[in-house]
């Protein structure tokens, strides 16, 4: 079973790969398909991004599509992040970027009122079917300084209290287990189990 992978993100790429290593299913990406246009992430919800890009990608490849939006929902900024995680710092902004005004943000607040939580929404959409949305979420502290060399993103200063470590510094078999990008692909493969000809059908 081939599915595309709906991203440019190396970091994502990688992990959903894992993930879905041993499964039977080939994970393709849109390095594959380079005259894909590019799909702006204007919606106000992870939900609303995560279906466009599915959809387009769908449409315009005839393969079975994955498509995520996920990102930093932080309870003291007001759930900032949110949708603008990638961009938090501008359009342009690299992971550091991105960390270092999380952190800027974050001044003065104390370790009690530190709480967030990683969500992810995906969107698979199987050609000439209807979409099916699939999250996962997971809470945590946001730390003062980065922890931690592995992972992308916000996961050297998001530290998961069950652990005691940020998810730079966890295992990559822990990470994928618990993250929240994990939780909504272990529902995504259980879909497409139950449905085992829906790719035959294009």
């Amino acid at each position: 079973m081939d599915l595309l992978a709906a991203t440019r993100n190396a970091g994502k790429l990688h992990e959903i790969r894992l993930l879905l290593a041993g499964s039977g299913i080939l994970v393709r990406s849109l390095g594959d398909f380079p005259h894909l246009p590019e799909i702006e992430e204007d919606g106000d919800s992870f939900e609303a991004n995560a279906l466009k890009k599915a959809q387009t990608v769908a449409a315009l490849t005839g393969l079975p599509t994955l498509a995520d939006d996920s990102g930093l929902e932080v309870e003291a900024l007001g759930g900032l992040p949110g949708v603008r995680s990638s961009r938090y710092a501008g359009e342009t902004a690299s992971d550091a970027d991105n960390i270092r005004k999380l952190l800027t943000s974050m001044e003065g607040i104390p370790p009690s009122r530190r709480q967030a939580a990683f969500r992810c929404v995906m969107a698979l959409c199987l050609p000439k079917k209807e979409c099916r949305l699939f999250s996962g979420r997971l809470k945590g502290l946001i730390l003062e300084r980065e922890r931690g060399s592995g992972g992308f993103g916000y996961d050297a200063v998001f530290m998961v209290p069950e652990y005691g470590k940020t998810l730079a510094e966890l295992s990559t078999a822990i990470k994928n287990r618990i993250s929240h990008r994990g939780k909504a692909l272990q529902q995504v493969v259980d879909c497409l189990n139950r449905l085992p000809a829906a790719t035959n059908d294009v």
